[in-house]
């Protein structure tokens, strides 16, 4: 195995005795050359255990354990924020090491601009680039393809896969849509208020889901063969801050199906209720 997370915990303390607790009891595999990824809403810990996982948080609290030490190369969703805009591209990869940007398809006179003479996709064609030039042995995408549109978001997924395959290089996607998870993961760990609430085969989550929160991200995918002016679904509610995660299943405050049993018990009872076949 690559990697091994095992009951990765973080926690701040933010003075006058309060502490931030936003990632929980989370566990996952990442294996050599595997398609991983960890699926949620915005403020369910999903990118605080992806920098965790390289030793990138600071000032924190972590207990559990990583093992394993792959290279780590990161990709970030917004690439305009991780380049220097006063720096040439050219310059900015070499601070990492040298390679063809033809390898992630731009011309070789990229390398003379600067990144506001870049489109959007160009800019984060060029972060992949200075992820590969460190050799990684382990991509972490952290929603590479936030601030793209459809088309470019297809072009650098399709992209980062082609050369994952071609450096048997193993790729953890975090993300909050099911429906890329479900073109280029092979593996899934759904997370919400800092925990992994459901994990498994992408096959298997998909369809065949178990906890309402995995049911609700499914139905609010939108989906082409679905009538134009058909509803489509959201949750309620927003995810709560991790100084007021609620008892139990964290869920139960938005989920339709919570009932007395929910407030008290943690949200592996809703998974193991109902056993995948």
């Amino acid at each position: 195995m690559l990697l091994e997370v095992r009951n990765l915990d973080i926690r701040f303390n933010l003075g006058g005795g309060t502490i931030s607790n936003p990632v929980r009891g989370v566990s996952f595999d990442v294996p050599e050359g595997g398609r991983v990824a960890i699926v949620g809403e915005s403020g369910s810990g999903k990118s605080l255990t992806a920098l965790a996982i390289g030793g990138l948080v600071d000032r924190a609290i972590i207990s559990g354990t990583i093992a394993g030490s792959p290279r780590i190369a990161y990709i970030f969703q917004n690439p305009m924020q991780s380049l220097n805009p006063v720096m040439r591209i050219r310059d900015q990869i070499r601070e990492v090491g040298e390679i063809d940007l033809g390898l992630v398809g731009l011309p070789a006179d990229t390398g003379r601009k600067y990144p506001c003479q870049l489109s959007g996709g160009q800019q984060q064609r060029v972060m992949i680039a200075m992820a590969l030039a460190q050799n990684p042995e382990l991509l972490v995408a952290d929603e590479p393809t936030t601030a793209l549109d459809v088309t470019t978001q297809k072009e650098v997924l399709e992209l980062v896969d082609r050369l994952a395959d071609a450096r048997k290089m193993a790729v953890l996607l975090i993300t909050h849509n099911l429906g890329l998870v479900a073109r280029h993961s092979r593996y899934v760990n759904v997370m919400y208020a800092g925990e992994i609430v459901e994990a498994g085969p992408v096959h298997d989550i998909l369809y065949n889901p178990v906890h309402p929160y995995t049911k609700g991200l499914l139905s609010a995918v939108p989906r082409l063969d679905r009538p134009k002016d058909a509803f489509l679904a959201d949750i309620p509610g927003v995810v709560p801050p991790p100084t007021d995660w609620p008892t139990g299943c964290a869920f139960h405050p938005r989920c339709a199906l919570a009932g007395k049993d929910c407030t008290i018990k943690s949200r592996v009872e809703c998974v193991s209720r109902a056993p995948r076949h």
